[in-house]
């Protein structure tokens, strides 16, 4: 006897959706909190005389180290203020690569 058309197995009718949560997480979920991780390792491992740029793009060098704060020496002796979370990897990486 042959199964009737509407009983088709579960599984399949799920095999796309599934795929699709795959796909999605090791494009756009996992990439992501790789990115957060390297951040946060690049922010817990500067010290004092680093170059930084700000996310704002702010050039300057690391002159003191606080909880959760830098104290950034900018161009003219000048003295900001910045919350650690205000550091861009990218930025930063790209700036210390150039000299």
């Amino acid at each position: 006897m042959a199964p009737a058309a509407g009983n088709s197995n579960p599984i399949m009718s799920f095999l796309p959706l599934i795929l699709i949560a795959v796909v999605f997480y090791f494009f756009m979920i996992r990439p992501q909190t790789k990115r957060m991780k390297d951040q946060k390792n690049f922010i817990e491992n500067l010290s004092k005389g680093d170059k930084i740029v700000t996310v704002g793009g702010i050039h300057g060098k690391i002159a003191e180290i606080n909880d959760d704060t830098f104290l950034m020496e900018i161009e003219g002796g000048v003295k900001m203020k910045i919350d650690r979370v205000s550091v861009s990897l990218e930025a930063s990486k790209k700036l210390n690569e150039t000299k």
